[in-house]
């Protein structure tokens, strides 16, 4: 059994000293106090006032996107996403193993059918090169069967690609591709969304944990059709609950903004409604969290890469275990810190003497093929999935101030 005492010491010492080392919570550094007893004191604290409109202003303009509309939770985000993308019952999704159930649960909501691409060894993320040879071996482009009939609403009418994937072996077809950008770290995103466009696939990116990261320049979530963003109590900027999509097509913003807030018509005092809609609206005192936070995410992000680097620099010289840095052509907001154990079999030992000692430590989520909700769904095998499934812990990540 390997002593991990000095491992243990490094990371109290990264952070104080303190008895205990929680991975990761929120810090509430700037207005939002202020913001919040504005909400109170004016009363607009549900989903109609000033915050919802300037978060949503601000996070596409910090984001690069043409539009961003906030959302309850980062799950509904990512549920109104595929909906928006066009996934009907019975369609197949293309997604990771190696993600929290978020995702899976959002694309379960619509009745479609999950299917696991393994990931990549530098990213952690969906590998382009395993999505390509998978398609290639399971998978054709012919004439679409399934015409996605989304209302009129707001002068948007979704336009169904005449040509659509059909897997060969299941025969359904094949309407989204969702990587997830695993603890902040994008992955090869470009090459993915050339693969998607050549198979008539709708890219939906999970960004869910990457708020401030960027490919090339460019913040993840921009990419496809719509990013999904998380604001959970964990995630680098927090609304306390809340989530955030990404558009590039200014029409389906304004649809999702529509659809997410029941469905109304705009009317003085008349309550007519379109379509079915969803009660997906963020709360103003949730969006004015939002705004404060939005204000110190810079100096949060530099925070959180310097303690990244401090932990890759100890960990160069500590044996049997490797610390996870970003990718090539990526800026990583490194929300969740990596460890890699060479030994799968030290996982175990390693999570029970952190935890044992005060500092909290976690296993990579439960691999969605290994839940009884998913273990029948096509794979590809999942090899390096897999790997990582039996080495990675996550080390304390809060911003540090």
């Amino acid at each position: 059994m390997t002593d991990y005492k000095k491992t243990i010491d490094f990371i109290k010492s990264v952070y104080g000293n303190k008895d205990f080392i929680p991975l990761a919570v929120p810090v509430f550094a700037g207005s939002e106090k202020e913001y919040l007893n504005e909400c109170i004191d004016t009363t607009f604290v549900s989903s109609v006032g000033k915050f919802v409109d300037r978060f949503e202003e601000e996070m596409a303009k910090y984001t690069g996107a043409k539009r961003a509309v906030v959302c309850v939770s980062g799950t509904n985000a990512l549920h109104m996403s595929l909906l928006l993308a066009g996934v009907k019952q019975d369609d197949e999704v293309l997604t990771q193993a190696l993600t929290f159930i978020a995702t899976c649960n959002a694309l379960s909501y619509i009745g479609a059918h999950p299917v696991f691409i393994d990931v990549d060894r530098s990213t952690m993320g969906l590998s382009p090169n395993a999505l390509k040879e998978w398609l290639t071996k399971n998978a054709e482009v012919r004439k679409n069967t399934r015409v996605t009939e989304l209302p009129k609403s707001q002068n948007f009418a979704y336009e169904e690609d005449k040509l659509a994937c059909y897997n060969i072996n299941t025969g359904r077809r094949i309407k989204v591709c969702v990587p997830m950008h695993t603890f902040g770290h994008p992955v090869r995103i470009e090459e993915i969304a050339v693969i998607c466009k050549e198979w008539h696939i709708e890219l939906v990116e999970d960004a869910a944990e990457s708020i401030g990261s960027t490919y090339k320049g460019r913040h993840t979530g921009t990419f496809g059709r719509v990013g999904a963003i998380s604001f959970n109590g964990n995630k680098t900027i927090t609304t306390g609950g809340g989530g955030m999509m990404l558009f590039n097509d200014e029409e389906l913003a304004t649809y999702a903004k529509h659809l997410t807030t029941q469905a109304k018509i705009p009317h003085r005092w008349e309550f007519r409604h379109d379509h079915v809609g969803y009660n997906y609206r963020m709360p103003n005192i949730n969006a004015a969290l939002g705004c404060a936070q939005l204000e110190n995410l810079n100096k949060y992000i530099v925070s959180k890469r310097k303690v990244a680097a401090e932990y890759a620099e100890f960990f160069k010289n500590v044996d049997g275990i490797n610390f996870f840095t970003e990718p090539e052509n990526c800026f990583s907001n490194y929300w969740l810190n990596v460890v890699i154990l060479k030994n799968k079999d030290a996982q175990l030992d390693f999570l029970q003497q952190t935890n044992d000692n005060g500092v909290m430590t976690r296993p990579i989520w439960e691999l969605m093929n290994r839940l009884p909700m998913f273990e029948k769904c096509e794979n590809d095998g999942l090899k390096n999935t897999t790997w990582f499934a039996e080495r990675v812990v996550n080390i304390p990540s809060s911003v540090r101030l």
